[in-house]
């Protein structure tokens, strides 16, 4: 569902563009009560795996594929704060590495698959979290529905910007009845990568998916006739020992997805791609400022093996992502440690 340039207006293009900057920049405050030690090298793993999986086109009807957007998954998996900064991650590396959105359309597309799939599917985890019993399979369960929603919602969120801002003369019925209906299916399969990844982290290391945080209950020692919790055992696991073995795992499956199982994903266009053709609303479409990259389109200038050159793309890909994606969420660690010191030693002086 990456927006062209081209297909909204420069004026929504740039509103949507200061909303997404304001998103980030509370996002980035949201995320340092979200990150600690353990997960902040995770979060930027998960923006890796983000990127992996979305090369992996999957057909969903005849000539039409989809990819996953990731808002739900990276919210359940590391928190709606630090999820809506792992898309924008993602998002930024393929509009300037593989020329995949438009820049001038870069802030629709961090409003609408970033911030409008991350806030839609966690708000709905949360309320099926609450509703259903307090266990693994539920998280499981909430998070394959709040998938599934997720991205007929953000086909809304294209609807809404180019009702606004479309350059093309298109009867918004027809762009909304043909956006939602192929993404409904196209949700299926969101819904389906998300469940299998979130139950995947759980059936492993449950204390490091956010969103099942707190399911399991505390536990309870008899202390004079009252039932107390116990104190949590002393000496708490290393993070780089607790951590290694997930991150190590997680890193190996995307090189593989991007590098090598990428090369199978559908040719297919995808939803939105799809929905232009069909409707011409690609009529305007403009070409991408980086349409030059080595790496324009996920290959390799040069290479000309098709299967070389994809795979290559998607290893440098994965590799930047993480390492951009990394930085920022240390980056973002790092100024909670120091708020924290700093207001623990003025709270000391006083």
């Amino acid at each position: 569902m990456h927006v062209p340039d081209g297909f909204i207006d420069l004026p929504v293009s740039a509103a949507s563009g200061a909303v997404a900057a304001g998103a980030v920049a509370v996002s980035l405050r949201g995320a340092r009560r979200e990150l600690d030690e353990r997960t902040a090298p995770l979060a930027g793993l998960v923006a890796a795996f983000i990127f992996a999986v979305q090369m992996l086109n999957f057909p969903v009807a005849a000539g039409t594929s989809g990819h996953l957007l990731g808002g739900a998954l990276a919210a359940i998996l590391v928190g709606p704060y630090t999820g809506i900064l792992c898309v924008s991650v993602v998002l930024l590396m393929q509009g300037i590495l593989f020329a995949d959105g438009g820049l001038t359309a870069l802030g629709v597309n961090i409003t609408d698959m970033a911030v409008v799939t991350t806030v839609v599917s966690y708000a709905l985890f949360r309320a099926l979290v609450k509703l259903l019993p307090r266990t693994r399979r539920s998280v499981t369960v909430s998070s394959f529905v709040a998938a599934l929603v997720s991205v007929p919602a953000a086909a809304l969120g294209f609807t809404f910007f180019y009702w606004i801002g479309g350059t093309t003369d298109i009867p918004i019925g027809k762009v909304l009845t043909g956006m939602v209906g192929v993404h409904v299916l196209i949700g299926i399969g969101e819904a389906a990568i998300t469940a299998l990844t979130v139950g995947a982290v759980i059936a492993v290391r449950p204390d490091l998916v956010y969103g099942a945080r707190g399911l399991s209950a505390p536990l309870k020692l008899r202390v004079d006739g009252e039932l107390v919790d116990a104190a949590p055992a002393s000496g708490p696991v290393p993070a780089a020992r607790s951590t290694r073995k997930v991150w190590a795992t997680g890193l190996v499956t995307a090189l593989v997805l991007a590098g090598f199982v990428s090369f199978y994903a559908s040719a297919n266009p995808d939803g939105l791609e799809k929905v232009a053709a069909d409707q011409g609303i690609d009529r305007k479409t403009e070409p991408h400022h980086t349409a030059d990259s080595p790496l324009a389109d996920y290959g390799v200038r040069d290479v000309d093996d098709a299967r070389i050159s994809g795979g290559l793309a998607g290893v440098i890909g994965v590799g930047a992502t993480v390492a951009v994606g990394t930085g920022v969420f240390w980056a973002v660690r790092r100024r909670r440690t120091t708020a924290d010191t700093t207001t623990a030693t003025a709270g000391g002086n006083v």
